[in-house]
C-alpha cells in the first residue's frame, strides 16, 4: 500500500514540475513569441486599447490616437493624410502596420525599453502609460510644395535632403492614399477599402516609392561615372574623351547612340565638362569600358549602392549590376539595363558632393518625446562614409554648375544662386520615360540637395516637371 501511495505522489509531483515547468517556460521564454505572434488577439486588443503616441510635423499631429466608442477605447486617425500617406503609413487591425507605425511601433505604443521608467511610475500611479510622440524633420511648406509640384495622375517623388545633416526636409509620391481609410476598426469596410485602393493603378499602399522603389535613374548616374574617373587618377579636367555620334561593339549589332537633338553632335571628341553638360552617352560609356566594371561598382558603392538602410523606415538597396558585357556595361554606366535606384539614393548622391564628399545619413526622425514631453532621443547627424575626396566633390560641383547654366538642366537656374544639377532620361517603355533631376544650392554654400522623378513620361513633359520643379523648391527653401 505504502509503495503504491510513494508511486502515485512521485507521478503527482512530476506532472506538477512539467505543468509548472511549462507555464515557466510560455511566460518567461515564449512571452515575445506570443506577443508578436498576429494570432494573439489578446495582444491586439491590448495594443489598440492603448493611447499610442503621436507622429508629429512641427509640432502638429498628423497621426495620432483620438477616444473611439468602441471596445478598442482608441481609434488612429491621420491628419493630411494623402501628404504625408507613405511616411506615416497606417496602423490596423486587421492588416498590420507600414513605414513609421510599424518602423517606431514599440516608440509610439509605449512599450520600448527606453519607455521602462514611464511604464513603472505608471504602474505605481495608476495613470493609463501612453505611447511616446515621434517628431519629424520634415518641414510642412516644403512638403505642401513639394506634394503639389507632382500632378494628379502622375507617378513621381521627390526627395529635399540638408546636405550637412541629413535631415529630410520633404518627401512625398504619388499616387497616394488616405490612410483612414485601413485604421479603422471595421474589418469588413478596411477590406473594401483595401480592394479599392489596390485596383489603382500605381499605386502601393505597403511601400514608399521614394524609398522603396527601385528605378532606373538614366544619366543622372553620369555623376557617378564622372566620380569614378576622377577618382580613378586616369582622367582630369583636360582629358579628352572620344565621343562617336554611336558606341559600336564588335560583333554585335547593337549601339548606343547620343541623343539625336543634343549638343553632343558638335563634337567628336568631349572633356568631361562637355560631356556632363550637354549628357553625352558614348563617352561617358567609353570612359566605363576603359575603367571596368569593377571600379564602377566600387564607386556606387562609395555613395552607398548595394546598402540597405534604416532612416528607421526601410530604404532598398540600389543596385549596379553584375557579370556585365560590354554592351551591358556601356549601358549601365548610362543609368539603363539593369541599374536602378531609389529616388532617395540620388538625393544621397547629390548630398554627398555638396558636402565635400561626405556622405551623411538621410535622417526622418528629429526627436522622440515621452507622454510627459520629458526627451528620449534626438538623432544626431551620422557620416556614412566619404565617397569621393574633397578635390573630386569640388570638380563635379564646378561641373554640376556648367550643366545648370549652360547645359541640359537650364531650368532649374535661379536668379542670383549658383545651382548645380543634373538631368536624366532613361527609356523604360514604349509610352514613356523616367525624367529625371538631382542636384543641390547653393552650390558655394549648400543649404539643400534635390532629387526628383517623374515616371513613365515623354521628354518635353519631363523637361518641365524636374528641373522647374527643383528652381521652385530652390527658392523656397533659401526663402524660409
Amino acid at each position: 500500500m505504502n509503495q503504491a501511495i510513494r508511486g502515485a505522489w512521485v507521478v503527482a509531483v512530476t506532472m506538477f514540475a512539467l505543468v509548472l515547468g511549462s507555464l515557466t517556460y510560455v511566460q518567461f521564454f515564449q512571452a515575445a513569441e506570443l506577443t508578436a505572434n498576429p494570432w494573439n488577439n489578446r495582444q491586439l486588443y491590448q495594443d489598440f486599447g492603448r493611447q499610442r503616441g503621436a507622429i508629429l510635423v512641427d509640432g502638429r499631429a498628423v497621426a495620432q490616437s483620438v477616444p473611439s466608442n468602441d471596445q478598442f477605447n482608441y481609434q488612429r486617425v491621420y491628419g493630411e493624410p494623402e501628404r504625408y500617406a507613405h511616411l506615416t503609413g497606417f496602423y490596423s487591425l486587421s492588416i498590420g502596420s507600414t513605414q513609421l507605425e510599424d518602423a517606431e511601433s514599440e516608440i509610439l505604443a509605449g512599450t520600448s525599453s527606453s519607455l521602462f521608467y514611464d511604464r513603472v511610475v505608471s504602474l505605481f500611479s495608476g495613470a493609463e502609460p501612453g505611447g511616446a510622440s515621434v517628431e519629424l524633420t520634415i518641414d510642412p511648406q516644403l512638403q505642401q510644395l513639394a506634394s503639389d509640384l507632382i500632378p494628379e495622375g502622375q507617378r513621381g517623388s521627390i526627395v529635399v535632403m540638408e546636405p550637412s545633416t541629413g535631415k529630410i526636409l520633404a518627401m512625398v509620391s504619388k499616387p497616394t492614399y488616405d490612410p483612414n481609410l485601413l485604421s479603422g476598426h471595421d474589418t469588413s469596410i478596411v477590406a473594401e477599402n483595401l480592394a479599392a485602393l489596390t485596383e489603382q493603378p500605381g499605386l502601393s499602399v505597403y511601400t514608399n516609392p521614394a524609398t522603396e522603389s527601385l528605378i532606373a535613374p538614366g544619366s543622372v548616374f553620369k555623376l557617378i561615372d564622372a566620380a569614378a574617373a576622377l577618382e580613378s587618377g586616369e582622367y582630369d579636367a583636360e582629358s579628352e574623351i572620344p565621343n562617336p555620334p554611336a558606341l559600336e561593339f564588335p560583333g554585335i549589332e547593337y549601339t548606343l547612340p547620343n541623343f539625336v537633338s543634343g549638343g553632343c553632335a558638335s563634337r567628336a571628341t568631349a572633356d568631361l565638362e562637355f560631356a556632363l553638360e550637354q549628357s553625352c552617352n558614348t563617352a561617358f560609356a567609353q570612359i566605363a569600358l576603359d575603367l571596368g566594371e569593377e571600379a564602377l561598382r566600387k564607386q556606387a558603392e562609395r555613395f552607398g549602392f548595394g546598402e540597405e538602410l534604416s532612416i528607421p523606415t526601410r530604404v532598398l538597396a540600389s543596385i549596379f549590376p553584375t557579370d556585365l558585357t560590354d554592351p551591358e556595361l556601356a549601358q549601365s554606366a548610362v543609368g539603363q539595363f539593369d541599374t536602378r535606384v531609389t529616388p532617395l539614393q540620388m538625393a544621397m548622391v547629390a548630398a554627398a558632393i555638396a558636402n565635400d564628399g561626405e556622405q551623411m545619413k538621410p535622417q526622418l526622425v528629429s526627436s522622440i518625446r515621452a507622454a510627459d514631453l520629458e526627451l528620449i532621443d534626438s538623432p544626431q547627424p551620422e557620416t556614412l562614409r566619404q565617397s569621393v575626396s574633397r578635390e573630386t566633390a569640388d570638380q563635379l560641383t564646378q561641373w554640376m554648375v556648367n550643366v545648370v547654366d549652360n547645359g541640359t538642366a537650364a531650368g532649374a537656374q535661379v536668379a542670383g544662386v549658383k545651382v548645380a544639377g543634373k538631368t536624366g532620361t532613361a527609356e523604360v517603355t514604349d509610352s514613356g520615360d523616367n525624367a529625371w533631376f538631382t542636384g543641390f544650392a547653393p552650390a558655394d554654400d549648400p543649404q539643400v540637395a534635390i532629387s526628383i522623378v517623374m515616371e513613365n513620361v515623354d521628354i518635353p513633359t519631363g523637361q518641365q516637371l524636374t528641373s522647374p520643379s527643383a528652381k521652385r523648391l530652390i527658392e523656397a527653401v533659401l526663402n524660409r
